[in-house]
């Protein structure tokens, strides 16, 4: 990928980058916050929970992804200086309680915070009464959760774009969710298309493998920009290898589940093994990932 030289700008290194070759991005290594254009009005931020998106321009800004608390006063710093409107909508994709940074400082910021109605039910809102206590680790970050649900659908109309955010199956989790900006042509796919390596299906958030894997085949063609919850903006053939990985070794893991072999048999034969080099280097270990799909397997049996 070609890439510009690094450079200042509101005291965050900015990398702007051509996204024609989908190649490896490259960050600034003077910054722990990438910034990359994907078009002048459609920003995407890579922090330590991940990828984070900004649609900003004169009608203010749309954050989407999973911002951290520490990433938020640095991201604001950025929108400030590409528009003049204070006008601030994020929407948070689901993360698992454990690293979960609810609205990430947010909505103290005046910022309108939605959440999927699954996950912020994680989080002890979207109740039918008064709220439930906010999570400890909420508490400890200094931050809420977000205060605004939605079912299947939210949409916006925002700096010439339309932007859907439409719930999906389950696929990492019951609240899945993909972002779909169509005037940039680029669609979020959080954690249902990590990007740094295998995926995680997550039953205590109401994951499902074939969720996940229906999810990712409405997006193996086409001309569009890939946004995965970490890593390089991509397209359509990536998302199709991965899924088609998936589905490769879900196949296998099934053959020997029918062969009555053990989920210690299973790992032993090390079923991920040509995929390794590629997609085991991630938050999801081969032998974890092995794991999901057993498991996934194993219950349909029950």
């Amino acid at each position: 990928m070609n890439s510009q030289p690094c450079y200042r700008r509101l005291g965050i290194t900015i990398l702007l980058l051509s996204f024609g070759s989908m190649g490896k991005s490259a960050y600034c290594a003077q910054d722990p916050i990438g910034v990359a254009e994907i078009t002048p009005h459609l920003l995407v931020f890579a922090t330590d929970d991940g990828n984070v998106l900004a649609l900003v321009g004169p009608d203010g800004a749309l954050i989407v992804g999973t911002p951290s608390a520490a990433s938020t006063p640095r991201i604001s710093s950025v929108l400030a200086g590409r528009t003049k409107s204070a006008v601030r909508y994020v929407v948070i994709a689901p993360q698992d309680l454990a690293h979960s940074e609810g609205d990430a400082g947010w909505g103290r910021r005046g910022a309108f915070v939605a959440m999927q109605e699954n996950a912020i039910q994680r989080l002890g809102g979207h109740a039918m009464g008064p709220p439930g206590q906010q999570p400890p680790r909420l508490i400890q970050l200094g931050v809420d959760r977000p205060r605004v649900s939605f079912s299947e659908a939210l949409s916006f109309d925002l700096n010439g774009d339309a932007i859907h955010i439409v719930h999906q199956p389950p696929g990492y989790s019951d609240a899945d969710a993909i972002v779909h900006f169509h005037v940039a042509n680029t669609v979020y796919l959080g954690e249902v298309f990590p990007g740094d390596g295998y995926p995680m299906v997550d039953p205590a958030q109401g994951g499902d493998l074939d969720g996940l894997i229906k999810t990712l085949g409405s997006w193996t063609g086409g001309t569009f920009r890939i946004v995965p919850a970490r890593g390089s903006v991509t397209n359509g053939a990536n998302v199709e290898a991965f899924r088609d990985m998936i589905v490769a070794v879900r196949g296998r893991v099934q053959q020997m589940i029918n062969a009555g072999q053990t989920e210690s048999q299973v790992l032993a034969a090390h079923p991920t093994s040509e995929f390794d080099d590629r997609w085991g280097h991630g938050r999801v270990p081969p032998e974890i990932f092995v794991h999901e799909v057993y498991a996934a397997l194993s219950s349909r049996k029950r």
